[in-house]
């Protein structure tokens, strides 16, 4: 992951036992890191990242911006912990389960995080800003590293398979999430907007050729709403990139 400019890895909040830090002397009572975390990502998913602060997360809290400095020592310390914290969230399979086919795991894998993008559309910048090496989301990596080797695939391909597919993941939940989120202030539902811009689409010189090609495409793609035609496509991605996954384990 790239980190974010101006700072360099040794200022990730995971090094140096700062994420272990509860607070220093004489800090205010009736808050610890676990409480002020998770108001961070409740204020991040209510407002967005762009206006997230520390006076904003002061006000939730009902306290002095300054006390929120007694447990973390800049707003990115504090960014850093809601990215991992999400991570939490995520049930995640065992891959020493013989019982389970890795295949299926890989699925839930892969849905669990699109799922996670989409519910929380702040995460997807941090997770290339920040080193993103949180013990939440180092489980999680864990996990994907010994599930995609019980595919059989050589050692050196195991890192590209899981690009391959955690990548598409991310791209697609993450314009999933920005398409949510841009409807989110329209008072229409997802499929209300999509029948409106088509619409509108269909008025503009151009584009409107372009969209009566990819007509009998999306006619065929199924689906009676934005939901499952999402769905659909993502499952159909997710089937081509494991199937590409098999094909290099038979070639050996």
């Amino acid at each position: 992951m790239t980190k974010q400019a101006g700072r360099s890895a040794r200022d990730s909040v995971w090094l140096e036992g700062r994420a272990r830090r509860g607070g220093r002397s004489g800090q205010p009572s009736g808050l610890d890191r676990e409480r002020i975390t998770a108001a961070s990502v409740r204020l991040l998913d209510a407002e967005g990242l762009a206006k997230f602060s520390m006076r904003r997360l002061a006000a939730e809290l009902n306290v002095t911006a300054m006390s929120l400095y007694w447990y973390v020592d800049t707003k990115d310390d504090l960014l850093e912990l809601a990215l991992d914290a999400t991570y939490a969230e995520l049930r995640l399979p065992d891959p020493e389960n013989a019982d389970e086919d890795w295949r299926e795991q890989l699925r839930a894998l892969a849905t669990a995080y699109r799922a996670q993008l989409v519910r929380h559309p702040w995460l997807s910048p941090l997770a290339g800003r920040f080193l993103n090496i949180g013990p939440n989301s180092l489980a999680f990596s864990r996990v994907i590293q010994r599930v995609v080797r019980r595919a059989g695939l050589p050692a050196h391909g195991v890192t590209g398979a899981i690009s391959a597919v955690f990548q598409f993941v991310y791209g697609f939940g993450t314009i999933e999430g920005h398409f949510l989120t841009r409807i989110a202030d329209t008072g229409l539902s997802p499929d209300e907007y999509f029948e409106q811009a088509m619409s509108m689409v269909d008025e503009v010189p151009g584009t409107a050729d372009v969209m009566r090609e990819s007509k009998d495409l999306m006619a065929a793609r199924g689906g009676d709403t934005v939901a499952e035609m999402l769905d659909r496509d993502f499952t159909f991605a997710l089937d081509l990139l494991i199937a590409g996954i098999e094909a290099m384990v038979t070639r050996g």
